[in-house]
């Protein structure tokens, strides 16, 4: 379970982070208003889902025993999520509504750290993968 929740997840947040959010903005018509609302609802989903398949890994880790190694990933994982949702996602998304209330400013580096949270993310759900496949 914990392995394929893994796996699940890595696949969902490869796919909408370093797919579709870049390419939203490329769709003939997509504004930068239509592809923020968009991306929040896509991002809230995703959230969710990860939270779920986190909870999912957990699970599975306790119940089935895994090494100290992929332990250790699993906590990682949840505190780069956590850092995610409750420190950089609501500053991202005071910018946002910014932005979508008519204003405008300069690009938040902000978006930048959870660009680099996501590729640690990614990084680690392939490499706890690999663990729990072993």
């Amino acid at each position: 379970m914990a392995t394929a929740a893994t796996f699940n997840r890595l696949g969902m947040v490869a796919a909408i982070s370093f797919l579709e959010a870049p390419l939203k903005f490329r769709a003939p018509g997509v504004t930068t208003v239509i592809g923020l609302g968009i991306g929040r609802l896509v991002f809230r989903a995703l959230n969710v889902a990860e939270v779920v398949l986190l909870v999912a890994v957990a699970a599975g880790a306790l119940l089935g025993g895994v090494p100290v190694a992929a332990g250790v990933l699993i906590a990682v994982l949840a505190v780069l999520l956590i850092v995610q949702l409750a420190v950089v996602r609501p500053r991202l998304n005071r910018r946002s509504d910014r932005v979508l209330a008519g204003g405008s400013g300069p690009r938040s580096r902000l978006h930048l750290v959870y660009i680099a949270l996501e590729v640690v993310k990614v990084l680690a759900l392939l490499l706890l993968g690999v663990l729990l496949l072993a």
